[in-house]
């Protein structure tokens, strides 16, 4: 009897209370949906740095005077500063690219885009190096501070700047994103706090008469915050639905590209699987809290 009653209480407030409930749950879902979305961000960032991190390497060129009385890097100094970058923190692997490979692979590079001018490529002006790759991005600078000036090396090239660029615009999406979600949960908090107190409004003569007749508060209040907790979970499925679309009618297409070689991972099902659970127990959470403070606050009954 009790449970037919509050479900009642529950559909009387959504249904007197339609355009602000409505509004709530349009609210809740698109604040939901950004917040979804910063997350599947963070997603993408992890597992596209691990791609990254399997490709991105400095290269440490060998002097030419150590070159030509050591061309396979069997000897002190380019031997010793091999053993040393192996040795190192945050060095997966060190390989070493003697003077004839480098003017091979450079060679074979013009040749097929631009076959006239590989008949003039000499080995010359191609330097042996040491190739490294790193298992921790955030070692790139110490690794290469300590080892730019080391004994027989001529230069580096670095392509930590390539890396940042790339994970700099990660970043910012998904910071742009959890700002926007932030602005939207304000507003989902303060509409919430307005249905609320709108619909404690329209039922005061009910709530009154259930306290004269023995009802606790706990009783009287628990279909109000049925209702915004109700509403929360529906913002929540519709923001879920809203990610499996985005999955397949934004990530898919607008990325299709960079999917296709390998720069940055794809967004699966797996992934918004993941995160909803999440939007679920969010929404559940804000709209809960809020409209039980609502209530101590505002109704007194």
């Amino acid at each position: 009897m009790r449970l037919n009653f509050i479900l009642s209480e529950v559909w009387t407030g959504f249904r007197r209370n339609l355009t602000m409930t409505l509004a709530m749950i349009l609210t809740t879902a698109v604040t939901l949906g950004m917040l979804g979305g910063g997350l599947l961000v963070i997603q993408m960032a992890e597992k596209s740095q691990k791609i990254f991190l399997d490709r991105v390497e400095m290269q440490f060129f060998i002097t030419s005077a150590v070159t030509e009385v050591d061309p396979n890097c069997s000897a002190d100094p380019c031997q010793q500063v091999k053993r040393d970058l192996e040795g190192t923190p945050g060095v997966a692997s060190v390989t070493y690219v003697s003077q004839q490979q480098a003017y091979e692979a450079g060679k074979a590079a013009w040749e097929e885009s631009s076959p006239e001018v590989a008949e003039f490529i000499r080995p010359d002006p191609y330097q042996a190096a040491l190739r490294v790759r790193m298992s921790d991005q955030n070692q790139f600078g110490p690794v290469l501070d300590k080892f730019e000036r080391a004994p027989g090396i001529d230069g580096v090239l670095d392509q930590r700047d390539l890396v940042k660029r790339i994970f700099a615009v990660l970043d910012g999406a998904r910071n742009a994103a959890f700002v926007v979600a932030a602005v939207l949960a304000v507003a989902a908090i303060l509409l919430i706090v307005n249905t609320v107190q709108i619909a404690a409004y329209t039922r005061r003569t009910e709530v009154s008469i259930m306290r004269l007749v023995g009802a606790t508060r706990w009783f009287t209040q628990l279909p109000f915050l049925l209702e915004a907790v109700l509403a929360a979970v529906i913002g929540a499925v519709l923001a879920i639905g809203g990610l499996f679309l985005a999955r397949i009618y934004f990530f898919d297409k607008a990325l299709g590209d960079l999917y296709g070689v390998n720069i940055l991972a794809r967004i699966t099902t797996a992934d918004v699987l993941y995160v909803s659970p999440w939007l679920l127990l969010g929404g559940v959470v804000l709209a809960g809290i809020t409209a039980y403070g609502t209530l101590r606050v505002y109704v007194r009954e």
